[in-house]
Formats: structure tokens, C-alpha cells, sequence
């Protein structure tokens, strides 16, 4: 095997943290020895033992003069956990392959730099591309402290979101549906506007067997409109719930505080939620990443807003016609060059339907 075959392993290993780490990055390693792998080891929760401390604990032989392959550049301050720079010196390894360069400012380098004063041969920028996609939810977190926002939509092969009757329930079947959970996992939020909450009553919480964690739950509802009645609201009390507002109506803010949601207000835009206000809340609430299951119109705001960088586009193959819905709602572009670009990083098979990631390109109205 050569470093990026074990480079691709401690990214799959990284990817066992996922929705279990946030705010901080998921992280593989590989201990190699000799030809043979020794110790193997990933960040598995926050707050707990990095992904190098885990594969030296994990190390089935002495890791002196050894190889360890990680997919972020080994940390070299005191958080919650002690620097792994100085166990990977402790240890005598002679060697570190790693895969991107920690955009931390507390670490960025200094890592690297720790690791070469002792001696030890460094290696960087092996899969980075990989290992940059893995943590682009971290990177964008802690570098701007916003939130890193995907938006989601089930739409049939004509593009609609509905029937002309508003039938939703299901355009997409049962394996893109836990698919959308497993984003609910990974992410730390999940926001809708009011309109979804009135016409559907959602949970919005995460359903996977084999377990998960549920999201915090945002409510875009300028004119405090939310159901007192509604499962977000009497539910809030066991899932953390935010109500976001233009709204002054300090009884009724009251009224939903006393069920447990948190209400936070926002400036007015055109009399809606001021989204890229609410991001810099949010942000500063410790959330890094959102996953958006709005309606047509909270789309186009969030769209409008450029505070969407990626878009999740399941595709059934099915055709509704008609003036029924489409994902993006308001009167629509006349000039091609006026269109929000993406870049399709995945296309993956749920059963019939297709699932397509994207990245925005942040062009909106012919403006980056």
C-alpha cells in the first residue's frame, strides 16, 4: 500500500464521527509499521480523545520509528483534549503523513512546525482535496463562525415539489427518505419556515435505527405564527427548538419561551427574517451547520441571501405537469447568465431515485 491507500483509510475512519464531533472536525488515523497496519483509531465523539491518541492507544506493537498517516494536521494546544503533537513525539514515531493543514488559526502549521523541531519527517497535502471536502462544514465554521448551510429538496423529474393539490407525502421512496435522516444526523441543525410547520406538523427530528442524534430545530416565522398545539412546540422541551422572528409581541414570545423554544428576533428584511442575520446568531450559538427543508419561498430567500453552499437534490422519476410547485419559489430569472451555478460533486442511486449533491458557486444576479 502506498500514502494515499492509507490515506483513504483514515478517511473512512474519519467518517465514523460523523454528526458525533461537531464543532470539531472528524479526523482519521493509521499507524503504520514495517508494511503492516499497527494502530487505527478516528475522533469518535466531541470532547473526547483525538483521532491520534486513539490509534496509539489502539497500537498493537511499539509505534517507535512507525508512520502515522491523519487526515488534519495533529493539534498543538490544550482543548478539551491534550495536544496530539506531543503524543506522536512521546511516542517516537518517525514519521507523519497528513492530509490538509489545519485552518484553525490556533494550530495552522504549528503542528507541522512542533513535529519537524523534534526531528520527525512531515508530509503534507496527501488526498487534501479528500480530507477538504470531508471537513468543509468545519473549515467554514471556524474560519468565519457561520454556519455552513445545505439546502434539501425531493422534487419529481419536471421539477415539482407537489401536486397542484399540495400532495408532498412522498415523491422520493424509503431509501432517499433515510438517506435525508442520516443528513438530519450529520448536521447540527435543521431549518424550515412557519408555512411547513402549519401545512405538514413535522417532527423534524432523526429516525435511523441504528441510532442518531436529532437536530436543533429552526422555525423561520416572522409574524410568530407557529401552533401552539404543533409537535415542534410541545416537543421542545426534549429537543432544543429555536423560533427566529421580526416579531415584538413579547406576550406571545413569552407564551412559547414557557413551552421551552428559544425566540431569537432578527432585523426586518421586507419584513421577514433577516437570514443572513440569523446565520451570525446561529453561528454564534455553536451550531456550525444547517441542513434547510424549507418550502419554494424560504428557498428563494436563502438563495437571495447567498447563505446556501451546498444543495441536496433527490429526483424521482416521476411526472407531476402542471403549475404545480418547484423548489425555488418567486417570479424566476429572465437571463440565463442571472442563474445561481452549481458544481455537482456526487450523484448517487436510493432505489429509483437520484440524489445529487452540489456546491453553490455564490452567483447570484450575475454577481460573486
Amino acid at each position: 500500500m502506498n500514502d494515499e491507500a492509507y490515506m483513504r483509510r483514515a478517511l473512512e475512519l474519519a467518517g465514523m464521527g460523523m454528526g458525533w464531533t461537531n464543532p470539531n472536525p472528524m479526523v482519521g488515523a493509521v499507524i503504520v509499521k514495517e508494511g503492516r497496519i499497527i494502530g487505527e483509531g478516528y475522533h469518535e465523539r466531541y470532547g473526547e480523545l483525538h483521532a491520534e491518541r486513539n490509534a496509539l492507544k489502539n497500537c498493537t506493537e511499539d509505534p517507535e520509528g512507525a508512520t502515522i498517516y491523519v487526515t488534519l494536521e495533529p493539534c498543538c494546544h490544550h482543548g478539551k483534549t491534550p495536544p496530539c503533537a506531543d503524543a506522536i513525539i512521546e511516542s517516537r514515531i518517525g514519521k507523519v503523513v497528513v492530509g490538509m493543514l489545519d485552518v484553525n488559526p490556533v494550530v495552522a502549521g504549528n503542528g507541522v512546525k512542533i513535529l519537524k523541531d523534534h526531528g520527525i519527517e512531515v508530509v503534507t497535502g496527501v488526498l487534501e482535496e479528500e480530507c477538504r471536502r470531508l471537513n468543509r462544514i468545519f473549515i467554514k465554521y471556524i474560519t468565519k463562525k457561520l454556519p455552513y448551510v445545505v439546502m434539501k429538496y425531493a422534487m419529481t423529474a419536471d421539477g415539482k415539489i407537489a401536486t397542484v393539490s399540495g400532495q408532498s407525502k412522498w415523491i422520493t421512496g424509503d431509501s432517499s427518505r433515510k438517506n435525508v435522516h442520516r443528513t438530519r444526523h450529520a448536521l447540527m441543525g435543521v431549518m424550515v419556515g412557519v408555512g411547513t410547520v402549519m401545512a405538514d406538523d413535522p417532527m423534524l427530528d432523526c429516525r435511523l435505527s441504528e441510532g442518531g442524534k436529532n437536530p436543533v430545530r429552526i422555525i423561520c416565522d416572522s409574524g410568530l405564527r407557529t401552533p401552539m398545539d404543533s409537535k415542534i412546540v410541545k416537543t421542545a422541551s426534549e429537543i432544543r427548538t429555536i423560533i427566529a422572528t421580526v416579531s415584538g409581541d413579547e406576550s406571545r414570545i413569552k407564551e412559547y419561551e414557557s413551552r421551552s423554544c428559544e425566540v431569537v428576533r432578527t432585523s426586518s428584511n421586507q419584513g421577514r427574517v433577516d437570514l443572513k442575520e440569523l446565520m451570525k446568531i446561529i453561528g454564534a450559538e455553536g451550531i456550525d451547520s444547517i441542513l434547510l427543508e424549507g418550502g419554494a419561498e424560504l428557498n428563494l430567500g436563502a438563495l437571495e441571501s447567498q447563505i446556501v453552499d451546498e444543495v441536496h437534490t433527490y429526483i424521482a422519476p416521476k411526472i407531476f405537469g402542471g403549475n404545480a410547485k418547484t423548489p425555488v419559489g418567486g417570479a424566476g430569472i429572465e437571463n440565463i447568465d442571472d442563474a445561481v451555478m452549481l458544481n455537482p460533486v456526487n450523484i448517487t442511486k436510493f432505489d429509483d431515485d437520484i440524489f445529487v449533491e452540489s456546491e453553490v458557486k455564490h452567483l447570484v444576479h450575475g454577481n460573486s
